[in-house]
């Protein structure tokens, strides 16, 4: 089951479907994120296959 996405999910989201090979450092900062919540909120959309793959 999916977790609810907030509004940061979906900055990530919108921000990762711009360019996938940005880092977790680059996103956190745009995002309004320190980098360690943001690349957990990743890892956690990937585990629940909210992020299917990656194209560069």
């Amino acid at each position: 089951m999916h977790s609810q996405l907030d509004s940061y999910d979906r900055k990530i989201l919108a921000l990762l479907q711009e360019d996938a090979s940005m880092s977790s450092a680059q996103i956190a900062e745009q995002v309004g994120l320190s980098q360690s919540p943001c690349w957990r909120r990743i890892q956690r959309m990937k585990e629940e296959g909210i992020i299917r793959g990656q194209v560069t």
